[in-house]
């Protein structure tokens, strides 16, 4: 069974890319061209639709749309080799744990700045008083 080519909307809606965000992708060369009616309308087929949910994956995953690029290249050629996407993988699996060291901290200090509030009057909130003396230092000298 044959599927009909979609729409670019309909080809938006169903692989969750936005129109625009299609667009660009064809303009970049992450998306063939696409299929044209006598009218110019652009129609999209089920290869166009699983390419668009393979770059939305891996955008979801963080990946540069380099790196996309680079693992279309992979994608399209099956018996090639796959060091390239487990190295991309592991950069990103260190740049995501580095990441997130970054927002334990950043919780950890909120948490801190959440204890050190009364909840009176703010001249006396830890998070006001917090917030200003971390802006205070790095704040750029005054001439």
């Amino acid at each position: 069974m044959t599927h009909p080519r979609v729409p670019i909307g309909i080809a938006a809606a169903q692989s969750g890319v936005k129109v625009p965000t299609i667009r660009y992708y064809q303009a970049i060369g992450l998306l063939p061209p696409p299929y044209r009616t006598k009218k110019n309308w652009r129609l999209y087929g089920q290869a166009d639709l699983r390419r668009l949910a393979f770059i939305r994956q891996a955008r979801g995953l963080g990946f540069t749309l380099d790196a996309v690029r680079a693992l279309l290249v992979l994608l399209d050629n099956p018996n090639a080799p796959c060091e390239e996407a487990d190295r991309m993988a592991r950069a990103r699996l260190v740049e995501v744990k580095q990441r997130i060291a970054e927002l334990n901290d950043l919780k950890r200090e909120l948490e801190r700045l959440v204890k050190a509030c009364p909840l009176t009057r703010a001249a006396q909130c830890g998070l006001i008083e917090g917030l200003a003396r971390r802006a205070a230092s790095r704040a750029p000298p005054e001439h």
